[in-house]
């Protein structure tokens, strides 16, 4: 299978730290027809919102949007094509949606780190660095900061290129 010429870019940061509205610009470079992949689910009011926020900063400029909370490789398998841009936003909603499903984490991380190197698509994921603060005081909280920690380090070795955002301001980690 023909892979694409460029790997996918991993993009972290904190909450509002503007890593999203960087992903979506670095996307709007490429030049290729944009897919937006959200995995996040509204489970409540102020969810709902955050999404309609997200879906607004988009409208207009392109963007087909496809909402996955759980079969994240799936839908990636079947959009694969070298003639677009893929932005996954978030994966921790998504290693939260896994977690609260009660999905097995490692064959999950493992079916991504198995299909990345047979991506053709741009892939641009987003993530929340959740792992520069305090130890959670609960297993659930510690379970979710590890399995996130454990799926960045997985993504970023195979990335092309990753970010770090705070305030806004991009740092180049790795490409």
């Amino acid at each position: 299978m023909a892979t694409s010429s460029v790997g996918p870019t991993l993009v972290l940061g904190g909450a509002r730290s503007g890593k999203s509205s960087f992903a979506e610009k670095r996307v709007e470079t490429f030049g290729l027809p944009m897919h937006y992949l959200a995995t996040g689910r509204a489970f409540d009011q102020e969810m709902r919102e955050r999404i309609v926020l997200h879906q607004a900063a988009r409208q207009g400029k392109g963007w087909t949007t496809h909402e996955e909370p759980l079969e994240l490789v799936g839908l990636l398998r079947r959009i694969n094509d070298p003639g677009r841009a893929v932005l996954i936003d978030c994966l921790t909603l998504w290693v939260t949606n896994l977690m609260m499903e009660e999905r097995d984490m490692d064959a999950e991380f493992a079916a991504l780190a198995a299909f990345l190197p047979e991506a053709r698509s741009r892939l641009v994921f987003v993530s929340n660095e959740v792992g520069l603060g305090i130890v959670p005081d609960n297993r659930m909280a510690r379970d979710f900061r590890d399995h996130s920690g454990r799926l960045h380090q997985i993504v970023a070795e195979k990335s092309a290129e990753v970010y770090f955002v705070a305030a806004g301001l991009p740092l180049k980690m790795k490409g």
